[in-house]
């Protein structure tokens, strides 16, 4: 059997394959050179004495055919505009996925509300909408559905679920560029749609975020929470006429945003014929489940997910990955490592000031209980699941390496 680079045996790769974190993975240059010169000569980086972030914003609402978009300064401020124009308060509810980025709970705890963890789905890693219900309150505002990897949550159910209950449906699209569930692009089918352009994101400014709506209350709220609350429709003396936060995105935000939303399809149909070469390539090796995307969805792989047959592979995910990293394959073990509620910030009820605000807050009144076993598939599957990249600018022999590595790696621990 061949030897592991991981104990010294020959790596099947030793080129770095294309990276987002730099020029060798992402796809950026002249077109935003161009822009950001225009907002550089013109001397106004401010967003309301230029134009790169307007332009950007009904760029982008055209693009996904939605009538309202409000641009900011990141993904989790795109999150936290969204809450703060549902008028999401102490004392309420948010149901979300425990497998996520802290930046969409920061915008239900910024909110002074509280995030009620429902578990996932084993086959799609998106909020389960049966448990969804099952954790469904009087106090209940929202619920925030996490487009994990790319692939959409089961938006019928969910929505079915928001409909009958009255409360909101927002899409935490960050990883989810133009994936689609039944012809409908995600960010679309909620109330309100909020996306990312973090370095990693299918498009990219360094750090951005947009949120999108069709309810031309919820935008007007937005457009007011991402500036302060300032009305500056108002005429005389400056009127702030709700609590807001200054997530203004600079003109030099827009300028690189407009440039790279020209691109963001060319990216997503590039990354999924390499994910869809992956697949093929490593369908069949035993003990490796890769991504499954059920019928009627398109996946838009943000990253690559596979999971570890535990009856067959005969090692940990840590391991699993750090033998993949040593044959030259980035590769992360669990992603999150643990469900978000598992962190010290619930287990300990770590909030405002060092106190447990929101969870004493008098308007909420009851106790809840963050702890193991609270979403046991979504623990189950995290002592399961890698991630790998997928990039745009993979080759076919970038491909056939990733899949080598892993064939190779399933192999030594299906016979050990």
């Amino acid at each position: 059997m061949e030897k592991l680079a991981l104990f010294g045996g020959k790596p099947v790769r030793t080129k770095p394959l294309p990276t987002i974190n730099d020029k060798s993975g992402r796809n950026i240059g002249d077109e935003e050179l161009k822009l950001l010169r225009e907002v550089v000569e013109s001397g106004s980086l401010f967003r309301y004495s230029g134009k790169m972030v307007s332009r950007f914003e009904e760029e982008f609402a055209r693009f996904l055919d939605v009538k309202f978009a409000v641009a900011s300064t990141s993904g989790t401020a795109a999150l936290h505009i969204a809450t703060g124009a549902i008028g999401l308060g102490p004392g309420m509810e948010v149901i979300t996925t425990p497998i996520t980025d802290m930046g969409t709970i920061i915008s239900i705890l910024g909110q002074n509300a509280i995030p009620v963890f429902a578990d996932i789905d084993p086959e799609t890693y998106t909020l389960d909408p049966e448990s969804v219900e099952d954790r469904i309150t009087d106090k209940t505002k929202a619920i925030i559905a996490v487009h994990l990897f790319g692939l959409t949550c089961d938006m019928d159910a969910l929505r079915d679920i928001a409909e009958d209950r009255n409360i909101y449906l927002i899409e935490d699209s960050a990883q989810a560029y133009l994936a689609e569930y039944k012809g409908r692009l995600s960010g679309t089918i909620g109330d309100v749609g909020c996306f990312s352009m973090q370095q990693s994101k299918h498009m990219f400014t360094g750090d951005g975020g947009i949120t999108v709506t069709d309810d031309e209350e919820i935008a007007w709220r937005a457009r007011l929470f991402m500036d302060k609350g300032w009305d500056r429709k108002a005429v005389g003396p400056r009127r702030y006429v709700m609590l807001g936060f200054n997530y203004r995105m600079t003109e030099l935000q827009g300028a690189v945003a407009l440039a790279q939303l020209r691109k963001v399809r060319w990216v997503v149909e590039r990354r999924r014929r390499a994910a869809e070469k992956l697949t093929d390539r490593i369908s069949e090796i035993d003990g490796i489940e890769p991504p499954k995307v059920p019928e009627g969805y398109k996946h838009s792989y943000w990253l690559y997910p596979i999971k570890l047959d535990s009856s067959v592979i005969r090692a940990s995910v840590d391991e699993f990955a750090r033998a993949l990293k040593a044959e030259g394959i980035p590769a992360t073990a669990g992603y999150t490592g643990i469900p978000v509620y598992m962190t010290l910030i619930f287990s300990e009820k770590r909030g405002y000031g060092g106190t447990g605000c929101p969870w004493i807050c008098p308007l909420y009144g009851r106790e809840i209980t963050y702890r193991r076993g609270l979403c046991p598939r979504a623990e189950e599957i995290l002592n399961r699941l890698i991630t790998l990249p997928c990039n745009e600018f993979f080759t076919e022999e970038d491909i056939d390496d990733i899949a080598n590595a892993i064939e190779k790696v399933a192999k030594y621990y299906r016979a050990t």
